[in-house]
């Protein structure tokens, strides 16, 4: 048996206070994937229609339920060809497709929300950029105006990827090539 001395209690105290955070973290995780299912799920799906239906912005949102307590919530501008492709023969193209990037709001594994940016990429052409992780969020915190926010943001990183020249020389197009650190000399 564990003798415990005054000194001991306090340490034994702090030890206490350490568990009833740990329990109430743990609380908050089903409490958080409750909230999700009843209601969170339903208000993101109507927000981020509602959003695409009054800017006529050609998305679709659908829900990835691959795995019970992290689904997510895909808003995607779809996919397309590139406009570039190989020719593979005279009779044969093989077009590069291009993925034209989405906002994705997906359940970790806490229960606390996380927002993405998937950024667009062409297939066979570089590498894609990471996603952009705009926030990490309590059920709670998820309000309106913070929807609006993530899909300004999101349209805005889109139209700059889109937008990419040589204005802008440290600025790096959708994927992993920056053309600056090549060794070109100007005539």
């Amino acid at each position: 048996m564990i003798n415990l001395t005054s000194n001991d209690s306090t340490e034994l105290n702090n030890l206490k206070r350490k568990v009833a955070t740990y329990k109430e973290v743990v609380a908050n995780t089903r409490a958080y994937r409750d909230i999700w299912k009843e209601s969170l799920r339903e208000k993101i799906l109507t927000l981020l229609n509602t959003m695409i239906e009054g800017c006529e912005l050609d998305a679709t949102v659908e829900v990835k339920e691959g795995m019970e307590n992290l689904e997510a919530i895909v808003l995607s501008l779809g996919d397309v060809k590139s406009g570039m492709w190989q020719e593979i023969n005279s009779n044969i193209k093989r077009h590069l497709i291009k993925h034209n990037g989405s906002l994705i709001y997906q359940q970790l594994f806490n229960g606390k929300i996380i927002v993405l940016i998937n950024y667009p990429f062409i297939e066979n052409y570089g590498q894609p950029r990471p996603p952009k992780t705009i926030g990490i969020y309590r059920p709670e915190e998820m309000k309106e105006p913070f929807f609006v926010r993530h899909m300004e943001e999101f349209i805005n990183d889109i139209t700059n990827w889109e937008d990419y020249d040589d204005d802008e020389p440290s600025k790096k197009i959708g994927f992993d090539i920056n053309f600056s650190n090549m060794n070109v000399t100007e005539e």
